[in-house]
């Protein structure tokens, strides 16, 4: 990647825009960046992560070619039942920036970009004890190698080269991305994170809507039904076969079959 045109095109609306060429995580970097006071809106971008991290504590594969961001927010002024929107915000920046490039992608509930079916993208936002907010996308770019393990599920990973009809360029990919990212992001936080637009728009890109769905919850039973809404605060609304309905704020969803 184009560093020079990566901080050319992103310094600005980013504090500042780093790029190494291999690090364990950049969620992990910009954490402890957060304790030592960096400030709001700084980018990591990673040509290699060697630790990465996907939710609940899973590896994330990080193969060569694809593209391995964190940014810090401290989102002032937005009450905390509304930050968890930022994973939401990113996967709709996501969705865009594979639109930019000819691809159609939708989203599964709360942080996977799907192609196909098969899994391009994921989220993964943390909290620092400061109440700042790392948020790390990981997207699959260039075609993966025969090694690269299904997700959780069993969901099937696929990249944007599978699919467009012209091979990405990372550094483009970057700039679209981090630009997508502060447009929405910016919006929300002015909103003070309640966003109607925002919400529409990730109700109509999102996949895991009106289709029955298994829901994996720590230290309880499996959940199932049918995905029936969004609520505002961006919790997914599952409604089991005797009509209950089921807010789930974490949790792995698996969409199931339509029969």
């Amino acid at each position: 990647m184009d560093a020079a045109t990566l901080r050319d095109r992103l310094v600005g609306p980013y504090a500042a825009v780093d790029v190494v060429a291999s690090t364990g995580s950049t969620n992990a970097d910009l954490r402890a960046a957060a304790g030592l006071g960096a400030p709001d809106r700084t980018a990591l971008i990673a040509e290699e992560q060697v630790s990465g991290l996907g939710r609940r504590g899973r590896g994330w594969t990080s193969p060569t070619g694809g593209l391995y961001l964190s940014v810090l927010f401290r989102p002032v002024g937005v009450p905390p039942a509304r930050v968890p929107w930022l994973t939401l915000l990113a996967g709709v920046a996501l969705v865009r920036t594979a639109a930019d490039v000819g691809v159609r992608a939708t989203l599964k509930w709360p942080n996977d970009l799907l192609i196909g079916g098969a899994k391009a993208a994921g989220v993964l936002a943390e909290t620092t004890p400061d109440h700042a907010v790392v948020l790390g996308i990981g997207l699959n770019v260039a075609e993966l190698p025969d090694d690269v393990r299904p997700g959780a599920g069993g969901l099937a990973p696929t990249s944007l080269a599978d699919h467009a009809p012209e091979p990405p360029d990372r550094t483009a990919l970057a700039v679209a991305l981090l630009g997508q990212l502060h447009d929405l992001e910016v919006r929300w936080r002015g909103l003070a994170g309640d966003d109607p637009a925002l919400r529409e728009e990730y109700r109509a890109n999102c996949g895991t809507l009106g289709r029955p769905v298994r829901v994996e919850l720590a230290g309880a039973a499996p959940l199932l039904g049918t995905a029936h809404d969004l609520a505002d605060d961006g919790t997914l609304v599952v409604r089991d076969e005797k009509g209950s309905d089921h807010p789930v704020s974490a949790g792995d969803v698996v969409h199931l079959r339509v029969r």
